[in-house]
């Protein structure tokens, strides 16, 4: 889930949801004092409360209970203050990055939100450095300081341009120190943070009661008082409760089939409305380079010669997603179709080439996972018509096996996996945010893909421009290694779609360059 950056260009990411708004209702920001929470369903469940152990979905909840030094403003594609007052670079070079907070910040218990909060925060990210985690992000920050109450300081250890959105997402969510130990991820279903709200319950895979924060100060104007999340385990149940009136809105995890049905003559008269919007969400395979088989290139790339993504999403999405051939999905700079360009259409003769050529004349054994929860109703379906196409080539024995979220992340974590799906929802806007998260002895996968060129060249030179459409040719041959690797196997890019009763209004501004959903835009309409 990681929004670094985006500021860069205005991407499709963000979903166009004017049509959401209907009627001529009078709009009432405050809202009655007994108003009734607006209740959202969504498939996306956190895996986690703690942000310094969050590179996920996760940051979904945190936006809205935490704060976090920058943020974006409904309609920016640029990080801009929250926490913070005012932030910039301090030299030519984005080494030193400086930001000033606003005055007078506490968190939701009364504690001071000062400079050494944050700093404090920063810092057990870092130092706690969980597998997979967000401490990924900071590759490039060398030490932070507070040299008073309300001035932090960032000394990054090479230039970094995307530092900004980096500090713009929930990962780097500012938490209150006496709360949260400084070695060790904090228990329990409490949260002390500054957001917009504060979490006034929650279960574990069940709901989010979030309510006003009467102590925080920021950007959002809340347009509701109070907001209930429930996390449902497929669209069914979801879309059900919707056409039930026991929610109002959905914004992930929505069915191919529960789509088109919304789409049509049934969901109008149900007196529902559904957007449809670019998106650049994208589900992939990672190969364990530790495995015997998957480690192996010549395998991977058998694998990316067999797999038909275009019978993926007409026969299981039903076109409600594009295939994709670049991990960098269309509409960002630096986007191109590398899986196509070198390997064509799927190919069984050209795939038993491949692995003749490495002296693998029987069927290979593959297990691949999937998550039951996380990502769609489909997922299941997607991951047996894989097996189908490669079983049916006659070069692979695949087996699959499952999980449901929260341990499927610790599974692959511990390198559990020979081949297993991912979902990834950018952290910004920017290409490098589908390829710097992956790469590295330290990533959000869990599983180190150590590529120098990578690493050591094409990223450092982009993080030096500024100017995003500059870093165009950096992307491209960054691409073309991984395409050359086949460690990483896109599939598809999603579209993004809003359900909503049309008694709500405000989802046309909710979602943020990473879609990620603002609760505080939501409101009723309170007469017609």
């Amino acid at each position: 889930m990681f929004n670094r950056k985006r500021g860069l260009r205005r991407v499709a990411a963000i979903v166009s949801i004017s049509a959401l708004v209907t009627g001529c209702g009078i709009l009432s920001p405050d809202g009655p004092e007994d108003e009734e929470p607006i209740v959202v369903g969504t498939t996306s469940a956190p895996s986690t409360l703690d942000p310094a152990a969050s590179w996920d979905g996760s940051w979904e909840l945190f936006r809205n209970i935490y704060q976090t030094l920058l943020s974006y403003p409904s309609g920016a594609t640029a990080p801009q203050p929250d926490a913070a007052e005012q932030c910039a670079f301090t030299d030519t070079s984005n080494r030193v990055y400086r930001c000033e907070l606003r005055e007078g910040l506490t968190f939701s218990n009364g504690d001071a939100l000062d400079a050494r909060a944050v700093k404090y925060s920063i810092d057990r990210i870092k130092d706690i450095d969980v597998n997979g985690g967000p401490a990924g992000l900071l590759g490039s920050l060398e030490r932070v300081q507070a040299p008073s109450e309300r001035e932090v300081v960032f000394h990054l250890n090479k230039p970094d341009a995307t530092f900004p959105f980096v500090l713009a997402t929930p990962a780097m969510s500012i938490v209150a120190p006496g709360d949260y130990p400084a070695d060790a991820l904090r228990e329990g279903s409490g949260v002390v943070g500054s957001g917009p709200y504060t979490l006034k319950s929650y279960e574990d895979g069940e709901r989010a009661e979030l309510v006003r924060n009467d102590r925080y100060k920021g950007f959002a104007e809340r347009q509701n008082k109070a907001v209930t999340v429930r996390y449902f385990k497929d669209s069914a149940g979801m879309v059900k409760a919707l056409r039930d009136g026991d929610i109002q809105v959905t914004y992930r995890g929505l069915a191919a089939d529960d789509v088109i049905t919304l789409q049509g003559k049934e969901g109008k008269e149900e007196g529902l409305q559904l957007v449809e919007g670019t998106g650049t969400e994208i589900s992939y395979l990672v190969f364990n380079p530790e495995d015997p088989w998957a480690g192996r290139k010549e395998v991977r790339q058998a694998v990316a010669q067999v797999i038909d993504r275009t019978v993926i999403a007409h026969k299981i999405y039903q076109d409600t997603v594009d295939p994709l051939y670049s991990m960098v999905p269309k509409g960002l700079t630096g986007h191109t179709t590398g899986f196509f360009d070198d390997y064509g259409d799927p190919s069984i003769p050209k795939a038993r080439e491949i692995l003749r050529d490495a002296d693998i004349t029987e069927p290979v054994p593959l297990t691949l996972w999937y998550t039951t929860d996380r990502y769609g109703s489909e997922t299941a379906k997607e991951f047996e018509e894989i097996k189908r196409q490669l079983d049916a080539s006659g070069l692979f024995d695949v087996t699959l096996k499952s999980r449901p979220w929260k341990t499927y992340v610790a599974g692959y974590q511990k390198g559990e996996y020979p081949v297993f799906g991912r979902g990834w929802s950018p952290d910004f806007p920017d290409a490098e945010n589908f390829i710097a998260p992956f790469v590295g002895e330290q990533n959000a996968l869990g599983t180190p893909y150590l590529t120098p060129k990578i690493t050591g060249d094409l990223l450092p030179r982009s993080r030096r421009e500024s100017d995003r459409a500059n870093v165009e040719r950096e992307f491209e041959q960054a691409q073309q290694i991984m395409v050359n690797d086949a460690r990483l196997l896109p599939l598809w890019q999603g579209k993004q779609y809003v359900a909503a009763s049309t008694d709500i209004s405000g989802a046309e501004q909710a979602l943020d360059p990473s879609t990620i959903m603002m609760m505080w835009q939501l409101q009723r309409k309170t007469s017609w």
